[in-house]
């Protein structure tokens, strides 16, 4: 089983437009909705592999019930902890008119941090579940470093813990005050984009310098983070980065995704997650074949996906 954890779940509304011009009242041509949040969008490409997968989230508010009720209606396995403020929302301004000038924008609400009682209820729900259970860390997570997120942040240590003694394991795609946490864990994975890593390991002057090249950029972070056992870092349609192996005696190295027509690259990073999770966990693939085996499938989402935001 491999349990996702999404910690800034969206109610996600599209309005799509033939057209559309600022200033003026508009009337949209279609409106859909749907749930949005890293950890859900894994577990639907996990459960599309044959995965067995169950995606936790936060939910509150006539939003999270709206948000609930689609992955009810869509048959997402999920497990939902309930509080008190309501679920962020968010609308995708989308046109789809021939010549249409505008290019598609997304407005989101402010982050929800999850409150106490349900960050309790989540710690104590994972301290209840197999150590086995492989736990996918996913996207944003508000409030991480306060003192109402402890018992989550102990719960997760304790299975880190566990995949440290060979038990189960932890794997991560975030950014900001989680990643910043998890790196000096022992974790099983950490899959970020180039952006974010640049964040978390910052280039130094001059940038041209042949130590900041990626591999002796790799190489470095692995020695200032020893504890994380593997690295991929992604770039959009440029070369992966991966590091592999606890020991850390290999050299870095880069795949290169295939070459596509990209319509829309939202989302196939979470494709591409999901697809390295199932062929480490499910496949027992070492880290060069897992990330081979997926970047077909996330190549494949963005060339066949229309532009808009999610995993439709």
């Amino acid at each position: 089983m491999i349990i996702t954890l999404t910690g800034n779940l969206l109610a996600e509304r599209t309005f799509e437009f033939r057209d559309w011009e600022p200033g003026k009242t508009q009337r949209a041509a279609r409106e859909s909705f749907q749930v949005g949040g890293k950890g859900v969008n894994v577990s639907r490409m996990l459960a599309r592999l044959g995965a067995r997968t169950l995606a936790l989230c936060f939910a509150g508010g006539a939003t999270g019930d709206e948000c609930l009720r689609w992955l009810d209606a869509h048959g997402v396995a999920h497990h939902a902890f309930r509080g008190r403020m309501p679920t962020r929302a968010g609308l995708v301004v989308r046109t789809t008119g021939a010549g249409a000038s505008r290019p598609e924008t997304t407005f989101l609400g402010p982050d929800v941090a999850p409150d106490a009682a349900s960050l309790a209820a989540c710690a104590a729900w994972l301290d209840a579940q197999p150590a086995a259970h492989a736990l996918a860390f996913c996207g944003s997570f508000p409030g991480w470093e306060t003192p109402a997120a402890a018992p989550l942040r102990d719960a997760i240590e304790r299975r880190i813990a566990h995949a440290a003694a060979g038990v189960g394991n932890v794997h991560v795609d975030t950014y900001g005050a989680p990643l910043e946490w998890f790196v000096e864990k022992p974790v099983a994975l950490v899959k970020i984009n180039r952006a974010e890593f640049d964040r978390l390991a910052p280039v130094p002057a001059p940038a041209s310098a042949p130590e900041n090249s990626m591999p002796a950029r790799l190489a470095a972070a692995r020695r200032r983070w020893p504890a994380v056992r593997n690295w991929v870092i992604t770039d959009g349609p440029r070369p992966i980065w991966c590091a592999a192996g606890a020991a850390h005696d290999d050299a870095p190295f880069s795949l290169q995704p295939p070459a596509i027509r990209e319509n829309s690259p939202t989302g196939a990073g979470d494709v591409l997650f999901a697809c390295i999770l199932h062929a480490l966990i499910n496949r027992r693939l070492a880290l060069a074949g897992a990330v081979a085996e997926a970047m077909p499938y996330a190549a494949e989402w963005c060339e066949a996906q229309p532009a808009g935001p999610g995993m439709r």
